[in-house]
């Protein structure tokens, strides 16, 4: 299986780049994995979707849909889309520390 190197620790992902084990995700790992993506600061949008993310899986097992987290956020999915790159699947839910969403997201 891959892995990613960080703080001297190797770090486990899937072929796509998302940790396998989401109870290794903190603040500063979000920070590194986001700077892997070309985002080089979390702003505090970011982290609200971040956050509302882990949230939603921590509590239901999954990613959020995508209208549901535009409406909770109250962000449109074009401002999603420019603070991901990737997306909110490929970019934020890798960066909260999510394993692959199977859904919309």
């Amino acid at each position: 299986m891959p892995s990613i190197e960080y703080l001297g620790k190797s770090i486990e992902v899937d072929e796509d780049g998302f940790i396998t084990d989401p109870s290794l995700w903190d603040k500063d790992l979000a920070e590194f994995l986001a700077e892997l993506q070309g985002i080089h600061a979390l702003t505090p949008d970011h982290w609200k979707v971040i956050e509302y993310i882990r949230d939603c899986y921590q509590k239901f097992g999954g990613a959020p849909l995508i209208r549901k987290l535009c409406k909770d956020t109250g962000f449109q999915l074009k401002y999603i889309n420019e603070l991901f790159t990737n997306g909110p699947a490929q970019g934020a839910c890798k960066i909260a520390g999510l394993s692959k969403p199977t859904g919309c997201v």
